[in-house]
């Protein structure tokens, strides 16, 4: 059972990490679509290649949250690992069939929250950890509208009497530089959601004293054991070249949504949008906060478009959006408890 598990939760693990580039590659290049800045392949590429870098710039902080911050990690085992895994790829899928962006990172936490909290109680939570994301999740979004409408003011107030056609191409070029800023702390933020998550599971696995001998060798070549606890380099690296081939596949109904479905985009509103998503996550990033790509873009996106009024919005989307996001923690959270409470 032990070993099925294990297995699982890699083949999962990987699947939420391709699913998750999928989703968030709207966030990435939507703008660059939406202003036709680049072709839709070349902008996810773009946004691939960026995202895949940010493994060589960025420490491993958010990795080490997403196993010590949220739920205490002796309470971690492989099962809870492949309920929680189980449950964000449930919802992570339907919401991107949806064409809903969607916070990966809230999908996981409340998928490793779920298993423990139903098994053990609160008591297994870390309290301050869990308050602080949930905090993010709602400045995050806040932050972004109110940075992006008054970054968008300014932007407005020094191009007022600019010749249109030519601060369109100079905003174009500009957006090349914000949606790698951007894809950089998509990278940096969510790859290592999935990376933590699997270094735990290996390195629980290997202290089990179910696992057998011959898989026990296999692991090790993978997670050396008498280092203790780490981030193997070779987990690292498979994560980001997953995220980055879920981000070329693309989510088409989640980039349709991002980038026409909530407000008219232009270069000078792209470029402004992604300054300010991009300057949010990699802060975060740095600090070690598990934060949504999505929050951050589409309140930057509501910012800059409020400089045009409020009717401007598409506050359907918006609603829409905004419900998703509710329910993108109790949703994993319900699903991989129920099932950690059948498996034990």
């Amino acid at each position: 059972m032990l070993v099925f598990v294990i297995a699982a939760s890699l083949i999962l693990a990987l699947l939420i990490t391709f699913l998750n580039g999928m989703n968030d590659a709207a966030d990435a290049v939507s703008c660059l679509i939406t202003t036709k800045v680049l072709t839709p392949f070349k902008a996810v590429a773009w946004a691939a290649l960026w995202s895949f870098l940010a493994y060589f710039i960025f420490n491993s902080h958010v990795a080490e949250t997403m196993t010590h911050g949220i739920v205490e990690s002796n309470f971690i085992d492989p099962y809870v690992v492949f309920c929680a895994l189980t449950g964000a790829t449930s919802w992570i899928w339907i919401c991107t069939k949806l064409g809903l962006p969607i916070s990966s990172s809230q999908a996981l936490i409340g998928g490793l929250i779920g298993p423990v909290w139903f098994t053990f109680g609160s008591a297994a939570l870390v309290s301050k950890g869990i308050l602080v994301i949930l905090a993010f999740m709602i400045l995050t979004p806040l932050l972004g509208t109110i940075l992006g409408f008054f970054f968008m003011c300014l932007i407005m107030r020094i191009f007022k009497n600019a010749n249109k056609k030519k601060t369109d191409k100079i905003f174009k070029k500009l957006q090349l530089v914000s949606s790698a800023a951007f894809s950089l702390g998509h990278g940096a933020n969510d790859a290592q959601k999935t990376i933590g998550l699997i270094s735990i599971m290996l390195f629980t696995s290997l202290q089990s004293p179910d696992i057998t001998e011959g898989l026990r060798h296999i692991m090790a070549i993978f997670f050396d054991i008498e280092k203790g606890y780490h981030i193997p380099q070779i987990v690292a690296v498979i994560c980001y070249l997953m995220m980055a081939l879920g981000t070329m596949v693309g989510g088409k109904n989640v980039i349709k949504t991002t980038g026409t479905g909530i407000v008219k985009i232009t270069p000078e509103k792209g470029f402004c949008a992604e300054t300010i998503g991009a300057s949010t996550i990699i802060t975060c990033s740095i600090f070690g906060i598990p934060v949504s790509t999505s929050h951050s873009i589409v309140g930057s996106i509501i910012g800059v478009g409020l400089t045009n009024g409020v009717k401007c919005i598409n506050w359907g989307t918006a609603k829409s959006i905004i419900w998703a996001w509710l329910l993108t923690i109790p949703a994993p959270l319900l699903i991989s408890g129920i099932l950690y409470s059948i498996l034990k």
